[in-house]
């Protein structure tokens, strides 16, 4: 059984910083890849950043240069480090994960419970 939980979040104003952990639990094999989505109340949820097993990162135009993902494999969790924080970023962030079981190409993917963000004005 994986379970993602996730901290870190909570209220700051505007221009400063918080640092999101998502971490992992679980019989992992391997993680294919672990992200940060953001939903507002009546809202979609949206892509924020992602990771891939090898590195590679993508973020949405929004975020570009103000947030950065990165995943301590050791202890399987990922992280949102995100400085300069806008009223806009208010949300609440879910980690995302499609992590290997096994090595015969058995997979998890899923959610963690999310954690509040909010930035005041």
């Amino acid at each position: 059984q994986v379970q993602l939980v996730e901290s870190g979040g909570g209220l700051v104003q505007a221009g400063g910083s918080l640092r999101l952990s998502c971490a992992a639990s679980g019989r992992i094999f391997g993680i294919n890849d672990m992200g940060w989505y953001r939903q507002a109340l009546g809202k979609q949820r949206e892509l924020v950043a992602v990771i891939t097993g090898g590195g590679s990162t993508d973020y949405a135009d929004s975020v570009k240069g103000r947030f950065t993902i990165s995943v301590d494999y050791a202890k399987n969790t990922v992280y949102l480090q995100m400085n300069s924080l806008k009223p806009e970023d208010t949300d609440v962030y879910y980690c995302n994960a499609e992590v290997r079981l096994d090595n015969d190409g058995t997979t998890w993917h899923g959610w963690g419970q999310g954690t509040q963000v909010t930035v005041s004005s």
